[in-house]
């Protein structure tokens, strides 16, 4: 699980983040207190095909580069943080080890721990917001993330292991 930083690697993890960005910053439903979209598929590609640190990494640049080039609202270093965390837990979750329940799992720990509680002491912190009364909203938001999540991440998980296993092979 060491990270080898190779030309292909570092072109891979472009891709990835840039693919972030534009899902994150254009094609996702997003409030001050709430966004819902599909910005974690190349997190998950990066988790499946390449490990832990390299979702982290993906998750983190994403966050850091989109809100410094496509600012949604003041940049937090925090929001980066939880970026890099997401990435790590589906990386530890589903490195080469992609099943339902590890989907459950990775998207519980994510949604639960880093998006309801983590990014919302964040948003509370940022803009002064009490903290309970962000909590219904951003509940809203893992409800519908949830489900999403783990239906997405399957397939996605099993074409990013079929593609690499080919590359592999040529």
């Amino acid at each position: 699980m060491g990270v080898k930083w190779s030309t292909n690697v570092m072109v891979t993890l472009s891709v990835l983040v840039a693919m972030e960005i534009v899902l994150s910053r254009f094609l996702s439903f997003s409030v001050w207190n709430m966004k819902i979209g599909l910005s974690f598929i190349p997190v998950v590609i990066a988790a499946t095909a390449l490990g832990p640190i390299y979702a982290g990494i993906v998750g983190a640049l994403g966050d850091f580069i989109g809100a410094i080039l496509f600012p949604i609202g003041a940049y937090f270093p925090g929001f980066t943080l939880t970026a890099f965390l997401v990435g790590m837990t589906f990386g530890l979750c589903l490195y080469h080890r992609q099943t339902l329940w590890r989907s459950f799992v990775a998207v519980s720990i994510n949604q639960l721990v880093f998006g309801l509680f983590v990014n919302t002491y964040w948003i509370s912190l940022l803009y002064g917001a009490p903290f309970q009364g962000l909590l219904p909203a951003r509940l809203l938001q893992v409800l519908l993330m949830v489900p999403i999540q783990i239906i997405v991440i399957m397939p996605v998980s099993k074409a990013s292991e079929r593609v690499l296993e080919r590359r592999a092979a040529a």
